[in-house]
């Protein structure tokens, strides 16, 4: 049986365009090294490209999360660094336009990411290693939950104050030098490691666990890839 498409937005993903892009993320292929029965390696990545331009592989995830189901009781919040290759500097217009920041080992990039309350990712946003996760801006278009877990590094009045107008309950650990620290429920904060064994399987992606990638699109790209590949085992489930 010929399998179809995936639509995405009005766009067809053929599966040998988006398996050669799913293995280009995890076993880190050179696009020169690409198999010659998807073509020409240069045809593939300006396509890869134009669709991460046009934001597809966004629109790709957008979409898993809208018909997934999201569990919306609670959300979680976090950060991971990875490091950049030598490889990956370089770009046009500076490195903190592409999301680079400057530490000891050279180059890295922060992704902070926001997951349901089953550890599956929602959205990414990316910033230099060195930013702080207090002052990270996660514009991510997601369902309001009735709880948000975060750790000690989003503890903040600004935080707890804008989740509460909400009508959103903030379960944040409150830092050791707080005069009045506010209570926060230890059972619900257990729930937290879900989003950092999501980072875990994120990791398994090799391009994900160090970033080759000189521009943010692309890389923003292959993130959204690998988290589509996290939500297609639970619409399997469900068939």
């Amino acid at each position: 049986m010929e399998k179809l498409p995936l639509l995405v937005h009005g766009k067809a993903i053929t599966d040998q365009c988006g398996e050669d892009n799913v293995g280009a993320a995890h076993r880190l292929r050179p696009w020169r090294d690409m198999h010659e029965r998807y073509g020409k390696w240069n045809s593939v990545y300006v396509r890869f490209r134009r669709w991460a331009e046009q934001g597809v592989w966004d629109a790709l995830l957008e979409t898993l999360v809208e018909f997934g189901l999201t569990d919306d009781w609670q959300h979680m919040i976090d950060s991971t660094t990875v490091r950049c290759h030598s490889q990956a500097a370089g770009a046009k217009g500076g490195p903190h336009k592409e999301g680079f920041g400057r530490s000891r080992g050279g180059f890295t990039t922060k992704i902070h990411a926001r997951a349901d309350g089953q550890g599956r990712p929602l959205g990414f946003v990316l910033t230099g290693g060195e930013t702080s996760d207090y002052r990270a801006v996660l514009a991510i278009p997601v369902g309001k939950p009735k709880s948000f877990l975060a750790d000690k590094g989003y503890d903040g009045d600004a935080v707890r104050e804008e989740l509460l107008i909400h009508g959103i309950r903030p379960v944040i650990p409150p830092k050791a030098n707080r005069k009045n620290p506010p209570s926060c429920d230890s059972e619900i904060y257990k729930d937290r490691n879900r989003i950092e064994r999501m980072f875990n399987r994120l990791k398994q992606f090799r391009r994900i666990a160090t970033r080759y990638d000189k521009t943010r699109t692309s890389f923003e790209a292959f993130l959204s890839l690998a988290a589509a590949k996290i939500w297609l085992p639970h619409f399997v489930d469900r068939l």
